[in-house]
């Protein structure tokens, strides 16, 4: 089969945690890859080398900031120029950081907003002509957290809370040809300035299932919005357990 005959998808920040997880998933399940990473190039190469042994020129590298906004359309057209289509865009990566008010800056915003909310929206936008033409999809990575705060976090909430709005958005915007849907995570991997074990049990005992869960879980989030929720947009998957139910 010809590299252009299978769909494609571009997963931004694939090389660690969910990401690398979500491009696991989408390439067993028979998508080419466009995998973008900004500064995580050894664990990129890694990923990418694991996923062509099983299917060679699966894989397109794309580093880049997300912050360059004139920059992003670039990495739209790289994936096109190589495979000749694009069916799948995955907004994953993600800046996360505490905020807390009074000590918050103005660069803290902008790091913040750029993965969150504009890299987001710029490369939908650029994506979207491609993504008419194969009826594809869009799935953002959102948060529980924006729909309910997270101490300390107000700046981080609110970016998502603008990502859940463009979700919607776009999915009106975009529609027919597109479907624009957002998956949002509750425990599934801790942050990686760590919790403490109190913090962790405390969390956990306020989700229904009483567990944590996985990046696989929200990798199978992702690829069931793409590939089998024909007529599902404009909608966010809470993959949380419950902890909406109790925060």
């Amino acid at each position: 089969m010809a590299a252009n005959e299978r769909p494609v998808a571009l997963v931004t920040g694939a090389a660690r945690r969910v990401g690398r997880a979500i491009a696991r998933s989408l390439h067993a399940a028979g998508y080419d890859l466009a995998l973008h990473y900004r500064s995580a190039r050894r664990e990129a190469e890694q990923l990418a080398a694991e996923l062509e042994s099983r299917r060679e020129r699966s894989v397109l590298l794309l580093s880049g900031d997300l912050a360059a906004t004139a920059e992003l359309p670039a990495l739209v057209q790289r994936a096109v120029q190589r495979y000749d289509r694009l069916d799948a865009l995955v907004n994953n990566a993600s800046a996360f950081h505490p905020t807390p008010i009074g000590a918050a800056t103005e660069a803290q915003w902008d790091e913040l907003f750029a993965s969150n909310a504009k890299a987001p929206f710029f490369l939908a936008q650029a994506a979207a002509p491609h993504l008419r033409a194969a009826r594809g999809a869009i799935v953002n990575l959102v948060d529980v957290y924006a729909e309910r705060p997270l101490p300390r976090h107000t700046i981080y909430c609110m970016a998502k809370a603008a990502n859940a709005m463009l979700v919607k958005s776009l999915a009106r915007e975009l529609g027919p040809e597109v479907r624009v849907n957002g998956v949002a995570p509750g425990a599934v991997m801790w942050p990686e300035a760590g919790k403490s074990a109190a913090e962790q049990d405390d969390l956990l005992a306020r989700t229904a299932l009483r567990r944590a869960g996985s990046a696989e879980d929200v990798a199978g989030a992702v690829l069931f919005l793409l590939r089998d929720a024909g007529y599902v947009t404009g909608q966010i998957l809470a993959v949380d357990g419950g902890r909406l139910l109790a925060i």
